[in-house]
């Protein structure tokens, strides 16, 4: 169980250093914000269909979050039956934080995590204005390429919805915790962890949370204090 942890948690940590790269992209601009996500559309086209790689790779996180999740919750009903009382904790203020408040916030990381495929990925959930989630067009290099990821981000995260960027900034912190404590206990949980390599991995691995924290607050920040406008309305 704790291997299954520790391999779905380190798919995750590669997952969420790729997608906090790629949002990085609309500080170039809603030309290349709007290509990124229209390039893993057709990603593998036309081999599968239009979305097919994301939604395969959709499928597969999904499977990894159940099976990440039910591991940590057999887990830890085993180990409160098998003790009684907690274990002892390592007096590393910063990691013993992110251990003690690693089912909470994984509670709220799933939570948003349904929030945010209802809002970005089917739009069942639209904040702002209902136009900026239509199938919009431009022409980029003679193809046509939807202008809704860009007017999705900018209508979020504008100042009249200040409240998004406080609910997307405490979930982008928890991730930063989990990953803080998460790869440095996969990393011991396979193996691959030793005492005279401790001290390094230890705040390496905070410092990979830290990096992923600021990565992904970085757009929504930009969005907020920036507020450009939509494009092709």
């Amino acid at each position: 169980m704790k291997q299954c942890m520790a391999v779905s948690g380190v798919v995750f940590v590669l997952f969420v250093l790729m997608h906090s790269y790629g949002n990085l992209k609309i500080l170039a601009g809603p030309e290349a914000y709007n290509g990124y996500a229209h390039h893993l559309r057709t990603f593998l086209t036309p081999i599968l269909p239009y979305e097919g790689f994301l939604w395969l790779f959709r499928i597969v996180l999904i499977v990894l979050i159940l099976i990440h999740m039910g591991s940590a919750f057999h887990l830890w009903i085993r180990g409160r039956k098998a003790r009684g009382a907690s274990y002892d904790k390592k007096k590393n203020v910063v990691h013993n934080y992110a251990a003690r408040t690693m089912m909470f916030g994984g509670i709220y990381l799933t939570i948003f995590i349904v929030f945010h495929i209802f809002h970005f990925t089917t739009k069942h959930i639209q904040i702002g204005h209902a136009t900026n989630y239509g199938a919009q067009t431009v022409d980029v290099h003679g193809e046509a390429v939807p202008v809704a990821p860009w007017n999705m981000m900018v209508t979020t995260f504008s100042p009249e919805n200040w409240w998004t960027l406080i609910i997307y900034l405490l979930a982008v912190a928890c991730v930063g915790l989990h990953v803080s404590h998460g790869v440095w206990s996969a990393l011991q949980t396979l193996g691959w962890l030793r005492g005279n390599t401790r001290r390094f991995v230890v705040p390496i691995s905070g410092c990979i949370g830290a990096l992923i924290f600021i990565m992904f607050a970085i757009p929504p920040l930009y969005l907020v204090f920036t507020q450009p406008a939509p494009v092709g309305i």
